[in-house]
């Protein structure tokens, strides 16, 4: 009896060791929250530059709900940076697409298409501050009938998701989808 209350009382510490860990922001402040994790044996190299397009082209079930997709470029960033790589050999470009190319629209906009406010402005502001290219496709503004004028001024517009994908793979970047 005494072994099994031994042992509750070192899962119970033990757990709320693990549970009282709160998210950290080295990089992207308020978005892509992580946890640090000093003790794990493979992380990232803060040797190596990190060269990254994203292809991101879904979109949230919920329009007031932060991009999942989009919040996960910020983790991705804090994540590197958290394992010791300096955010200048952090180099990602992003190819916006599908979907997702609704993220993009300004707050007036976003609100006269879903009847809300554009959870994800904030976070295209912070990743253009970190150094994130952001791109979206022009092809998928045309086919969803957006306005150019309605778009967030942190993006900037491209031929297409494809010819931002296939310039950026030839120049050495890591494909990433989400």
């Amino acid at each position: 009896m005494k072994l099994l209350i031994l042992i509750s009382a070192c899962v119970i510490l033990l757990a709320t060791d693990v549970t009282a860990q709160e998210r950290i922001f080295p990089v992207i402040p308020g978005y892509g929250g992580i946890f640090d994790i000093p003790d794990a044996v493979e992380k990232p190299d803060p040797s190596l530059e990190y060269k990254i397009v994203i292809d991101l082209a879904g979109g949230s079930a919920d329009p007031a709900e932060l991009n999942f997709g989009l919040n996960n470029i910020a983790r991705m960033i804090n994540l590197h940076a958290s394992a010791g790589v300096p955010k200048e050999k952090i180099q990602v470009v992003v190819a916006i697409h599908n979907e997702a190319a609704y993220t993009i629209l300004s707050n007036m906009a976003y609100r006269q298409k879903y009847k809300v406010d554009n959870p994800n402005l904030g976070l295209y502001k912070e990743l253009q501050e970190a150094g994130v290219k952001l791109f979206v496709c022009g092809q998928s503004l045309i086919a969803r009938s957006i306005e150019r004028n309605t778009i967030t001024p942190e993006v900037q517009i491209a031929t297409s998701m494809l010819t931002v994908l296939s310039t950026h793979q030839l120049k050495g970047y890591a494909w990433f989808k989400f």
